[in-house]
């Protein structure tokens, strides 16, 4: 039924029209609101982007999720920039020498444009309010294949600027079983799992619980002394079955513990019924390459995943989706336990509307805005959860030092 419906009551278009100036009203505030909060996201594939092409971030890009134009006009203060190693790099030398690539592309990205970028080290080094023009950067490894086994390498990627640790990624490790993988040798944490959750502890690194199986996720709470993380995961509440998400007995677990689920924003993650056709696809490329013996990542594994895609089109999610998964764990666990994780630069053409690339964060205040979600929870929402976080895991490593 239109507006203009005649059968329509006056009333109802009233509150219609009210809705609309309430919306209006809400993407206003959210616009001052970056301007006096923090905002962190906890997750942006940027250094495999940079690693693949090397592009000039520092102006308005024609590609990618990220730029500094883009960052600043979205209100970004500080990024989580991931290193990803592919689990398939786990058990060669070639993991490690693939971290340091990565590394090697953000420290020259600092060094290139320092006026822009810079490194935050500690939450400290993060200021309560905006300030100066400068994106911050912090790193976190996702996988943890470059540790090869090697304890000490934690300290050395602690010496890097690394402050979280994605265990593994979709395939089970020498850490730790994967949320990805049906081949689960551990069943939870492997021994030197628990090595390096105790080193993480003592080396001030947070442990994030992203990607892991949920016996994993347990063992790992049972291990640490401290808080953990959720660096981008959303409710599985949401897409019911699906491992890679938490589900309401593990979020509520992570917040006893003090911890905080940092919510994806992948189309995907957050809707059940473009989950089933993510499903779809993947069973259809194995299906491809079982038949074709095409490996990952090939010329003709891409051009098969081009034509599926065009003939299963898949919808996006909207903003509103994100919203409802961050509402979802403030109900279950309380809103000191939820932040931004968004993967951009890690999902390809699969992000919601209104929350495309990191100029849109606002649209997501307005959301939480409109929820009735007060500035001050939103400022915690933005960062202040992920940043008492980090502190706690900073400050147990340095009384236990």
């Amino acid at each position: 039924m239109s507006c203009s419906d005649p059968g329509m009551g006056t009333d109802v278009l009233q509150q219609r029209q009210a809705m609309t100036t309430a919306g209006r009203e809400f993407r206003i505030r959210a616009q001052e609101l970056i301007r006096e909060i923090v905002v962190v996201d906890t997750h942006i594939d940027l250094p495999d982007r940079l690693l693949k092409s090397h592009e000039d971030i520092s102006v308005l890009t024609r590609t990618g999720d990220f730029d500094y134009v883009r960052a600043r006009n979205g209100g970004l203060g500080l990024v989580f920039l991931a290193l990803y190693v592919p689990p398939v790099l786990e058990g060669s030398p070639q993991a490690m020498i693939r971290a340091q690539a990565l590394l090697d592309v953000v420290d020259a990205m600092v060094e290139r444009w320092p006026d822009k970028f810079g490194f935050a080290l500690s939450p400290g080094d993060v200021p309560a309010m905006p300030q100066g023009d400068r994106v911050l950067i912090a790193l976190g490894l996702e996988n943890g294949a470059p540790l090869d086994g090697n304890p000490a390498h934690v300290a050395w990627f602690a010496q890097r600027g690394v402050r979280y640790i994605t265990l593994s990624h979709m395939k089970s490790n020498h850490l730790c079983d994967s949320s990805g993988d049906v081949h689960r040798p551990w069943h939870g944490l492997s021994p030197f799992g628990k090595q390096v959750v105790a080193e993480m502890n003592r080396q001030g690194i947070m442990i994030d619980v992203s990607h892991i199986s949920d016996e994993a996720f347990y063992d790992v709470l049972r291990n640490s002394r401290v808080p953990v993380i959720a660096s981008h995961s959303s409710c599985r509440a949401f897409t019911p079955g699906w491992e890679r998400n938490m589900d309401d007995t593990m979020i509520a677990e992570l917040a006893g513990a003090g911890g905080v689920i940092q919510i994806n924003f992948g189309s995907s993650f957050v809707r059940s019924d473009i989950r089933a056709l993510a499903d779809g696809e993947a069973k259809a490329v194995d299906a491809f390459r079982a038949a074709t013996g095409a490996g990952n990542g090939s010329n003709e594994e891409r051009e098969f995943v081009r034509d599926y895609r065009e003939s299963h089109p898949r919808p996006y999610a909207d903003v509103s989706d994100v919203a409802r998964h961050i509402d979802h764990v403030a109900q279950l666990a309380g809103i000191d336990h939820v932040g931004i994780g968004s993967d951009f630069d890690g999902l390809g053409d699969q992000l919601p509307t209104g929350l495309k690339d990191v100029s849109m964060y606002p649209n997501l205040l307005a959301e939480l805005l409109a929820l009735g979600y007060s500035e001050v929870e939103i400022a915690k929402v933005c960062s202040g959860n992920i940043l008492r976080v980090w502190k706690s895991v900073e400050d147990a490593a340095r009384a236990a030092a």
